[in-house]
């Protein structure tokens, strides 16, 4: 389970916390769904939770004990909105390996299995794929790190809503043996995903989902 307990934090550009005592408890099997405004903090507490930025106060802690962030940054894999157009690769099998010394072709074919790109050709450019094709490549990515937490910042935005539904349904089936956290400002369009709903507004989290207010 992770837990955010009473995280502060206000980044150097700011002159109030964007982040106001927030507490969270996210387990696998339960993925959650964090709305709010254009600047009400999403990102911000992504990049908390993942360790690229520090809190001012509070602690994240997986099952049970207190994280670093550099713990926090082994822990978590993050997509940022629109993550394809970071990619490094010249192909997929290149995408795949980049920061791994030695990575079997068989693991590749297993993260690609995952999310639904086992026909895909490894030689392939990324940038080639279609835009549904390369949000899964970009979860392939992070399931290669072999990451415990997802923390997904618009996974859906730029994308066709005839592929929309098939990216909700990776999630949610991604969501099954890890602890998956999905922030939005457009909330209507995960109308039919099962998980539980937050909104975050003046630096606090709100229950909108009876099974976000149960412990």
């Amino acid at each position: 389970m992770l837990e955010l307990n009473d995280l502060q934090y206000q980044p150097a550009t700011t002159e109030q916390p964007v982040l106001k005592g927030i507490n969270l408890r996210v387990s696998s099997g339960r993925p959650v769904l964090i709305s709010g405004a254009s600047g009400s903090g999403k990102t911000s507490l992504i990049e908390v939770v993942s360790g690229l930025a520090g809190e001012q106060r509070g602690t994240v802690t997986w099952k049970g004990q207190s994280l670093t962030r550099r713990q926090r940054r082994w822990l978590c894999g993050v997509l940022f909105q629109f993550p394809e157009r970071h990619f490094l690769g010249l192909s997929v099998s290149q995408e795949l390996k980049l920061g791994h010394r030695r990575l079997s072709t068989d693991a590749m074919h297993q993260a690609l299995r995952r999310v639904g790109l086992s026909n895909v050709d490894l030689k392939q450019a990324p940038e080639r794929l279609s835009g549904g094709q390369q949000r899964r490549l970009a979860l392939a990515v992070q399931l290669m790190r072999q990451t415990d937490v997802l923390l997904l910042d618009e996974p859906t935005a730029g994308l066709d809503w005839s592929v929309r539904d098939d990216v909700l349904e990776l999630l949610q089936d991604l969501a099954r043996d890890k602890v998956l956290i999905v922030v939005t400002h457009e909330p209507d369009l995960f109308q039919r995903w099962e998980c539980e709903q937050w909104k975050l507004q003046a630096g606090q989290l709100r229950a909108l989902s009876p099974l976000a207010a149960v412990d």
